[in-house]
C-alpha cells in the first residue's frame, strides 16, 4: 500500500492530477445542492480546495501556479471567442454607455477598497485580492496578481487568499442584493425581460418575412437591381409572382418587376416601412401560401462547412447565377441576418436557400452542409490565438509615474486576442467556428481548473487569515 500513500501524500504528477480531479469533481457534487432554489455552482470548487489544503494537500507550487494560469486562459480565451463576432457591433446597441457603468462601478470599487486600506492599515495586496473576491471577478484576480507583481517585482501569496477568504460573502452578497432589490422595487422579470427583447436592436435587425403587392407607379418596369438602388435599404426579394402569367419565380437581378406583382420579401423591422412606400402594401399572404402556388420551390437550410467559402461575401459567390436559387437569410449563432451581397460568410452560418430541388442539392455540393465537418474541433486556430494572447500579454507597457513597465498580463492579452480573432479571423479564411458546447466546455474546465489551484493555494493559511483578521 505504499504506493498509494505516495500518491496521496507525496509531490509528482500523478499526485497533482489526482488531487486536482478530487477537487474539481466534489466541487462539482456539491454545486448541485440547492438551498431556497439557490446554488453556488462552481463557487464550491473553490470552497473544497480551500479545505484540501487546509487539511494539508498540496500540490508542487510550480505545477499549481501553471495550471491556474492555463486554466485562466482556457475560460478568457472561450469567453473572447464567443463574445466576438457581436463584441464591436455591442457598441452601437448601448455598449459604449454600459461600458462607462461598468468604469464607474470598477472606479468606485477601487476608491472604496483605497480607503478601507488607508483607514484600517490591511496590505494593498490584500485589499486587492478581497476587491477581486467581493465582487466575485475571476479574471480580475489573474489581472491583479500579475500587475502587482509587474509594479513590485515579487509574488504575494496574500492576495489570492484575500480572495478566498472574500468570494464566498462576495457570492452570498451578490445573491442577496439580487433578491432585495426584486422585492423593495417589485420587480417582474418575466416583464422585463418582455420588455427588453421587445426594444433591442437584435429584433429590429433580425430578418422578418412579409409579401408586398406591387403598387408604386415609380418602379414598374424596373428590374430588381434598380429598385435595390432606388431604396438604398438591405432587402432580398425571394420570391416574385407575376400578375399577368401567374408564373411564380426565383427572382435575379435582371427580374423585372410590374403593376399587380406579388412579391416576397426579407427584410428587417427598421426598413419595413421604407420598403413598403417604394414598392407597395403588405398583403397577407403567408409563406405556406406561397409553397401551394408551385410545388416544384422549395426552400431548405442549408449550413456553410467547407473552409474555402469561410470569409467570402454572398455577392462574390454568384449563386444565382450559376445555379438559379437565392438565399434569403442567414442563421449565425441563432440569429437571422438578411442575406445581403455584401455579408461574409462564416463556417456554420445556416443559409435558408429557395429553388428547384435539383438545384439546391447542387447548392449542398458547394457549400458543403455536413455536420460531421462542423462537429470537427479548429484546434489551430485556438491554440494560435492562445499563443498570439500570451504574446500580446507580455508586452511591456511604460506609463509615467509607475517604477515598472505594466502588462496586459495572461487574462488581457488572450481575451483581446481572442474578440479579434473570432471577429476578424473569417476575413483573412481563418476558421474560427466552435460549437457552443465545446466553447463552453472549454470555458468550464479552465474556470474549474483555475478555481480548484486557487483553493489549493489558499487552503493552507486560510484559517489563519481569517481568525487574525478575515
Amino acid at each position: 500500500m505504499d504506493w498509494l500513500v505516495e500518491l496521496i501524500t507525496g509531490t509528482g504528477i500523478a499526485h497533482a492530477i489526482m488531487v486536482l480531479a478530487l477537487v474539481i469533481s466534489m466541487g462539482l457534487l456539491l454545486g448541485k445542492i440547492k438551498i431556497f432554489g439557490i446554488s453556488l455552482g462552481t463557487t464550491w470548487i473553490l470552497f473544497f480546495g480551500i479545505f484540501l489544503g487546509h487539511l494539508g494537500l498540496a500540490i508542487d507550487p510550480n505545477v499549481l501556479h501553471f495550471l491556474k494560469e492555463f486554466g485562466l486562459i482556457l475560460f478568457i480565451f472561450s469567453i473572447g471567442m464567443q463574445v466576438g463576432p457581436s463584441f464591436f457591433s455591442s457598441f452601437k446597441q448601448g455598449g459604449i454607455t454600459l461600458n462607462l457603468l461598468a468604469t464607474g462601478v470598477v472606479l468606485l470599487g477601487v476608491l472604496t477598497t483605497y480607503i478601507i486600506h488607508v483607514v484600517t492599515g490591511i496590505p494593498i495586496a490584500t485589499m486587492v485580492g478581497i476587491l477581486s473576491g467581493a465582487v466575485t471577478n475571476t479574471p480580475g484576480l489573474g489581472a491583479a496578481q500579475q500587475t502587482y507583481t509587474d509594479v513590485t517585482g515579487t509574488v504575494d501569496p496574500t492576495i489570492a487568499t484575500a480572495y478566498a477568504v472574500a468570494y464566498p460573502l462576495g457570492v452570498v452578497g451578490i445573491i442577496m442584493s439580487i433578491v432585495l432589490f426584486r422585492y423593495i422595487f417589485r420587480i417582474n422579470f418575466a416583464k422585463e425581460n418582455s420588455e427588453l427583447d421587445d426594444k433591442s436592436e437584435s429584433k429590429m435587425t433580425e430578418a422578418n418575412m412579409f409579401s408586398l403587392l406591387v403598387e408604386n407607379p415609380s418602379i414598374f418596369g424596373k428590374n430588381i437591381r434598380e429598385i435595390k438602388h432606388l431604396i438604398q435599404k438591405e432587402f432580398v426579394i425571394s420570391r416574385v409572382l407575376h400578375v399577368r402569367t401567374q408564373e411564380l419565380v426565383v427572382p435575379k437581378t435582371q427580374t423585372v418587376l410590374n403593376e399587380g406583382d406579388k412579391v416576397l420579401v426579407v427584410s428587417n423591422l427598421k426598413n419595413i416601412e421604407v420598403i413598403e412606400a417604394m414598392i407597395g402594401r403588405r398583403i397577407e399572404m403567408g409563406k405556406e401560401e406561397w409553397n401551394k402556388l408551385d410545388s416544384q420551390l422549395v426552400s431548405r437550410r442549408i449550413s456553410i462547412t467547407k473552409s474555402a467559402i469561410n470569409g467570402r461575401s454572398i455577392g462574390s459567390l454568384r449563386l444565382r447565377n450559376l445555379f438559379g436559387i437565392n438565399i434569403t437569410r442567414v442563421n449565425r449563432a441563432g440569429m437571422d441576418l438578411i442575406a445581403d451581397s455584401r455579408l461574409q460568410l462564416q463556417l456554420g452560418d445556416r443559409v435558408t436557400v429557395v429553388g428547384s430541388e435539383e438545384s439546391i442539392l447542387n447548392v449542398e455540393k458547394f457549400l458543403g452542409n455536413s455536420l460531421k465537418r462542423l462537429r470537427e474541433p479548429n484546434l489551430i486556430s485556438f491554440f494560435i490565438g492562445i499563443a498570439l494572447g500570451v504574446l500580446v500579454g507580455s508586452i511591456p507597457f511604460i506609463i509615467p509615474g509607475i517604477p515598472q513597465p505594466v502588462k496586459l498580463g495572461l487574462a488581457g492579452g488572450p481575451l483581446i486576442v481572442a474578440i479579434l480573432i473570432s471577429k476578424f479571423g473569417p476575413k483573412y479564411k481563418l476558421v474560427t467556428y466552435t460549437t457552443m458546447s465545446a466553447n463552453l466546455m472549454l470555458r468550464e474546465i479552465g474556470i474549474a481548473i483555475f478555481l480548484a489551484c486557487v483553493g489549493l493555494g489558499a487552503g493552507g493559511n486560510f484559517v489563519e487569515t481569517v481568525v487574525n483578521g478575515g
